[in-house]
């Protein structure tokens, strides 16, 4: 069975604080949750008739799930509708708010973008539903086995390790890129299959899109080797003292946008679902006190689809 290590040495949890954490998870509420459900988010399908190859337009669905079209291609990330966030529909984290649209009402795919396969980011019975409509999907080293599981033919995946690129097309180029994470979907698979960041370049525009990932200097190399970036996507949330290596929290993900040498920040992989410690809306609210004014940040409503903005456009919808 393989084994994939990270580009730094990594600890997924502190030693010896599983147990404490685990119980405050238990026991700590803390406005975790949000006390009313947010939404219900709209969704106009007619924004999608055309996607158009010199802007890039987003839409994000939560967590780090967007449809997002750039090099006139449009692209799911990450597709994750389910309720719960765990391999128990019944236990686990629960999403706080309802996916603004169904798989079925989705728009036209050119592709489905994968990072890694825990549970918040793979969900099982959506990879089935995309893969009946013969969408292709673009995933790191050993995600491919979930797929050929749930019935994607080998026909419509592409494997990519760290540094392998695909041209789409002759407008779009793909490359999987290095990030500082883990995977696994139980405790006797982790690191059995790749975790990865992309990098999606066109003629006219570049978008980095990070998957999760703890900081480490690599972000500089990335930003040197296929930068300057249009858009940065990159997770804010889900951060804690016992996991300091594997995500990066408000400040340090500001640390990897100033290093990947991008124009705008949207804030991902907060809001959405109940996965660490901290309040709900610290994430978005450490950032936007920690960012200063030269920093371009993009909080678009769940469901609506945004053209990238020239300066920081906050839609404060979590308030």
């Amino acid at each position: 069975m393989p084994h994939f290590e990270n580009p730094v040495p990594t600890a997924v949890s502190v030693p010896g604080k599983f147990w404490p954490t685990f119980w405050k998870f238990l026991t700590v509420k803390n406005d975790r949750e949000p006390a009313i459900a947010p939404g219900p988010f709209s969704f106009d399908m007619q924004a999608y008739e055309n996607a158009r190859e010199d802007e890039i337009r987003v839409t994000w669905l939560g967590h780090t799930t967007l449809i997002l079209e750039v090099a006139g291609k449009r692209f799911l990330t990450d597709p994750v509708w389910a309720m719960r966030a765990s391999p128990i529909s019944f236990l686990g984290p629960k999403r706080f708010f309802r996916v603004p649209v169904d798989i079925d009402q989705l728009p036209p795919l050119d592709g489905i973008l994968l990072s890694h396969d825990h549970y918040d980011h793979l969900d099982e019975k959506v990879i089935r539903q995309l893969a009946a409509k013969g969408y292709p999907f673009y995933c790191p080293l050993g995600v491919e086995k979930h797929l050929r599981k749930w019935g994607v033919h080998s026909e419509q995946w592409r494997v990519f390790n760290w540094g392998d690129s695909l041209v789409l097309d002759e407008t779009c180029t793909l490359t999987a890129t290095p990030a500082r994470h883990f995977s696994g979907r139980g405790l006797r698979d982790r690191f059995t299959t790749l975790w990865t960041s992309w990098v999606i370049q066109g003629r006219q525009h570049k978008v980095f899109f990070g998957g999760d990932s703890g900081w480490w200097p690599g972000f500089a190399d990335i930003g040197n080797t296929y930068g300057p970036f249009d858009l940065a996507i990159l997770e804010i949330g889900a951060y804690g003292d016992t996991w300091p290596d594997i995500h990066m929290g408000p400040e340090n993900a500001l640390k990897a946008f100033a290093a990947l040498k991008a124009g705008v920040m949207l804030p991902v992989h907060w809001g959405t679902y109940n996965l660490a410690l901290h309040p709900w809306r610290e994430p978005v609210q450490r950032l936007l006190s920690a960012a200063g004014p030269e920093v371009k940040i993009w909080l678009p409503r769940p469901g609506t689809c945004e053209v990238l903005p020239t300066e920081s456009k906050i839609t404060k919808w979590w308030e």
